[in-house]
């Protein structure tokens, strides 16, 4: 986690995010800021989390806020009503926003994304498969990390 923090330190990312108008903002004096929200959601991401629930495991972890600076780790419940706030127009627009600023500072010089994908196979109960398209054989997919 020391990585990440240093990662969005050396990106303004606070910085980046304060100066974002399309976020919505929160009216109550014990509201959580815009920066702290989106730091400790992107941290449980990249802790793992896949649900909202799965917040909770940073919230409860002392090192984490004393690591990024959060005076308090947001529930799940502030992640959701933050986020409910989102219009498709304001997710447009905060999209549109992030990306200009991350592809504005990339150097693309002779770059190639070469996008491919393989389906296998497999028949049974296999961990990390899913069910396939085609009801009448039953395919699943291996998915790999």
């Amino acid at each position: 986690m020391v990585i990440l923090k240093q990662l969005l330190d050396k990106m303004g990312f606070r910085n980046k995010i304060n100066a974002c108008p399309y976020l919505p903002f929160r009216k109550s004096n014990n509201a959580h800021k815009a920066t702290t929200i989106i730091a400790a959601f992107i941290t449980s991401i990249w802790c793992g989390a896949n649900r909202f629930m799965h917040t909770e495991v940073t919230r409860n972890d002392a090192a984490l806020a004393t690591l990024f600076d959060w005076d308090a780790v947001t529930a799940q419940d502030t992640y959701k009503s933050f986020f409910g706030k989102f219009t498709q127009s304001r997710n447009y627009n905060v999209s549109d926003y992030f990306y200009s600023w991350i592809f504005d500072n990339f150097q693309f010089d002779n770059f190639t994304l070469d996008v491919d994908s393989s389906i296998i196979t497999r028949y049974g109960d296999q961990q990390g498969a899913k069910k396939g398209y085609n009801p009448n054989k039953k395919v699943v997919y291996l998915i790999t990390p």
